[in-house]
């Protein structure tokens, strides 16, 4: 079910629904409203004829029943509003004695008011109902208050169809405001739902192109400063980075296809060489003997970054336990510091005196370090220095690997930690050496920090929590 739908059955029929219960309301009061001030208006009429004829003639006085009588029928003949009300006097049947208008008017005879009277405690009925002629009309029955003769009751009727009219016309006037709001809220919803469906279904269109491979496919800006265009850059920015990862993953894969290519074709050479010559003790058995073996370790160690990598993408698998830095670290030194004399590279580093607690994963961990170290050594030149330093505070723990490399290029600085990159300067290799580090180190509730100047350098930090620290649950 489409959005607009979803609001017409919603957020509509609620709209539709108030505005009809607003009008049933307002026309429910004022029907009582406007009838309450008829009846208001004719029991004001019995009250003022019941009081002139408490001044005319004395209500105890019995032997005055029949001057009230006379009073009253002088009353109805002089009776000052009959534009607008019938004045009756009726007997003890209910029968019409005498009429304002000087005709006793069958048509505007009703029983049940003269009914309701008898009946009720206050002596007084009421009754609406539709003339012969077919008026409204509302009726209302007094009974006589004392004796007055053969008169039993008094009573009034006037037409309702003023009252009707007016009705009418606030009935009216209100279902067109009640219109005026539903189609309103309307069309302001319908723009407004049209405002977020159209983005929306750009963004459809354009997350089933990147699904489909079209990276370079893009929203096209809106004005909108909200959600909606909040998702569009977002979408935007996505497809930017999904091309980016490409871009780099297809570098990777042609640069891994390159660096395994290289050693295999040397190997092919040489196995092709060797295979020619009957004697170990040939120079060139040898030396083709000790090439194979490097670049067959070269491989291997290639082959095992790809597949640490892989490990990776599944999450990181830590075994953590307390370790001293210190010796972590001193290690490290001692294993890549031959390597290092071989190239001309000399290693600053002093070991501290004292203990540095960590909990991490010793093998990861030591991974992380040959990571780095590695990078510093193939950037550095022969006849410089690469400095290690370990440094302490109350909550973290910072390992400082400085190399006087070539340095990296501001541009790429940025990117040298995402998976697959290679900046300009870089040699040869798989391109996630520094991926891995910061997927380890995060892991173990750490970060890599980097820093470098081109032309003279690059700085590693890597901070990790004081131990004691509970390992973080290894992703599944």
């Amino acid at each position: 079910m489409s959005i607009t739908r979803r609001w017409l059955r919603g957020g509509l029929l609620f709209t539709l629904l108030a505005a009809i219960a607003v009008e049933v309301f307002f026309l429910y009061n004022t029907y009582q409203s406007m009838y309450g001030a008829v009846r208001q208006s004719i029991q004001s009429r019995f009250s003022t004829i019941t009081a002139q004829l408490e001044i005319t003639l004395s209500a105890n006085d019995s032997a005055t029943a029949n001057a009230r009588s006379l009073a009253l029928r002088r009353m109805v003949e002089q009776f000052d509003a009959k534009e607008s009300y019938e004045f009756m006097l009726l007997d003890s049947q209910g029968r019409i004695i005498s009429t304002s208008s000087g005709q006793k008017e069958a048509g505007l005879f009703s029983q049940d008011d003269f009914i309701q009277a008898l009946e009720s405690v206050e002596g007084q009925g009421e009754s609406i109902y539709r003339t012969s002629q077919g008026e409204k009309v509302m009726s209302i029955t007094l009974l006589a208050p004392y004796p007055v003769g053969e008169i039993a009751a008094l009573r009034m009727v006037t037409s309702l169809t003023l009252v009707d009219q007016t009705i009418s016309q606030y009935a009216l006037i209100s279902l067109v405001m009640a219109a005026l709001v539903v189609g309103g809220s309307l069309l302001s919803g319908l723009y407004f739902i049209r405002s977020i469906v159209q983005p929306l279904a750009r963004v459809e269109a354009t997350a089933t192109r990147i699904a489909r491979g079209d990276l370079e496919v893009r929203l096209p800006p809106t004005h909108y400063q909200d959600e909606v265009g909040r998702l569009c850059q977002t979408i935007n920015q996505m497809a930017e980075d999904l091309g980016k990862t490409e871009r780099m993953k297809n570098d990777f894969i042609s640069s891994v296809s390159h660096e395994l290519r290289t050693p295999l074709t040397s190997i092919k050479g040489w196995i092709e060489t060797i295979s020619a010559i009957r004697d170990p003790e040939d120079e060139n058995y040898r030396k083709g003997i000790a090439i194979i073996g490097q670049e067959a370790d070269r491989l291997y160690n290639m082959v095992e970054e790809l597949l640490n990598f892989s490990r990776l993408q599944n999450g990181v698998q830590l075994e953590c336990e307390s370790l001293d830095l210190v010796a972590e670290v001193t290690d490290v030194a001692l294993f890549v510091q031959p390597r290092m004399t071989s190239l001309g590279i000399a290693l600053d580093y002093q070991e501290p005196e004292l203990m540095v607690p960590v909990w991490a994963d010793p093998n990861r961990l030591r991974q992380v370090l040959v990571n780095v170290l590695d990078n510093a050594i193939k950037y550095s030149s022969p006849g410089s220095t690469i400095h290690l330093e370990l440094l302490s505070e109350v909550d973290n723990v910072y390992i400082c690997i400085r190399d006087e490399g070539r340095g990296i290029s501001p541009e790429d600085l940025e990117n040298v930690k995402l998976k697959f990159f290679k900046g300009k300067n870089a040699e040869r290799g798989s391109g996630i050496g520094l991926a891995v580090v910061e997927e380890i180190v995060t892991a173990m509730d750490g970060s890599v920090e980097i820093a470098s100047q081109l032309g003279e350098g690059t700085t590693v930090t890597i901070r990790l929590p004081h131990y004691p620290q509970p390992c973080p649950e290894s992703e599944e």
